[in-house]
């Protein structure tokens, strides 16, 4: 069976077709995979997605690359007999957004190139972003963006775009941005006066067809730069939803978009100087509740004093203040719990000097409350879901450490 002819390589903007069906298989899916001897359906390769579109109108849902088969068409509808010859219609929104993506991405990427000798390692269009791999030494936001300047100018200029059908040997003559991955005839992508890469992606005519490049984040990965972008179509889409956000926390600060990031500021540092002063209100609450707490405290008989009790609420940080403002008493045990939500939480602990092993104590009675826990002989902490249990566990601790 001769393979698919591939019409995307010769023009990325054809949608319509005419073709014969040369095979027709059912897939594991259920779906039938139908191949043609000829094709406008890019499929699933190169870090680009495969197109999808209609067959006589059933659905085309995925494109898949076969080898010396062919272009696999996988369909969700009515298949085509084998021999017939069936009208395809590519969907053109999905086409252009690929090829202003693709496009922006060998734009992009001879951009690194040119101001920094750094070249792409690899590349994927992703469902709304697209990402590619840099060999980037120190990057930053100012460079990386030096780069994607670059680029916006070269799509400005709206320069024309070019595929050339050379052999290995005339393309080794050639200054191509990266070396093949193959041998034989290979196809390159020329944008005028700026890049030369074999690719068999599908591209626009012209470089003004991309829009705009803009990058969305960067970060290290595997000892390269990850690169997060968006072109044309997608560029649009995420400036109207970063325009947006920025717009409805403006409207929380009752202030233009623009003054947003010194409103933010100002009210994170307000936040700081209010969580400081939160704390130090803690502390003081603390010490007092911790001197309400020790004056019903139960004296044992070398003169311990042992304070337990369960706090309908609060949070771990409270306690801790509180069980630490216990033992900066001498001879002083402290056993605590409280409800958290959905779960019963403990903190046991003892001054310098004072008896016990808060360790042992805490295990136990996170038994109690099908938990767990642990610590230092002098502070552990725990809990568990049973709180139901919560008295009995502390009751328990303190009977063991009274003797009762």
């Amino acid at each position: 069976m001769p393979a698919t002819e591939r019409l995307y390589y010769a023009d990325s903007h054809l949608i319509e077709f005419e073709a014969r069906v040369v095979d027709v298989t059912e897939r594991v899916s259920g779906w039938t995979a139908v191949v043609l001897d000829r094709t406008a359906f890019y499929p699933t390769g190169g870090g680009q997605p495969s197109d999808t579109g209609t067959l006589n109108g059933s659905r085309v849902v995925e494109c898949i690359d076969d080898g010396d088969r062919g272009v696999l068409h996988v369909l969700q509808g009515l298949a085509p007999a084998r021999d017939a010859i069936v009208s395809g219609r590519v969907d053109w929104l999905r086409r252009l957004d690929h090829m202003q993506q693709h496009t922006g991405q060998h734009i992009l990427s001879q951009a690194f190139v040119k101001l920094f000798n750094a070249p792409t390692k690899s590349f994927r269009v992703l469902e709304t972003t697209c990402e590619i791999d840099v060999e980037l030494s120190d990057p930053s936001t100012e460079t990386i963006e030096r780069a994607v300047e670059l680029a916006n100018n070269v799509v400005w200029e709206d320069r024309a775009i070019a595929i050339h059908n050379v052999s290995s040997e005339e393309a080794a003559a050639m200054a191509l941005r990266k070396e093949p991955a193959r041998e034989g005839e290979l196809r390159l992508i020329e944008i005028e006066g700026f890049d030369l890469t074999p690719c068999g992606g599908t591209h626009a005519y012209r470089t003004g067809e991309v829009g705009m490049i803009a990058m969305r984040s960067w970060e290290r990965a595997k000892g390269l730069t990850r690169i997060e972008f968006v072109a044309g179509l997608r560029a649009l889409a995420d400036y109207r939803k970063a325009n947006r956000t920025a717009r409805d926390v403006a409207a929380l600060f009752s202030t233009a978009r623009d003054d947003v990031p010194q409103h933010a500021a100002q009210l994170v540092e307000e936040n700081k100087g209010l969580h400081r002063q939160v704390r130090a209100l803690e502390e003081v609450a603390a010490g007092v509740e911790a001197e309400r707490l020790l004056a019903s405290a139960v004296i044992q008989r070398d003169g311990t004093r042992l304070v337990s009790h369960i706090f309908d609420s609060g949070n771990a940080e409270f306690l801790k203040k509180i069980v630490h403002a216990l033992i900066s008493h001498p001879q002083t045990i402290a056993l605590l719990g409280s409800c958290d939500k959905d779960a019963a939480r403990l903190i046991f602990a003892r001054s310098a000097g004072a008896p016990g092993d808060m360790n042992a104590l805490m295990r136990e009675a996170c038994s109690l409350l099908d938990g767990r826990g642990g610590g230092k002989p002098d502070m552990a902490q725990g809990g568990g879901k049973n709180i139901a249990r919560l008295s009995e566990a502390v009751e328990r601790a303190a009977q063991s450490l009274t003797g009762a």
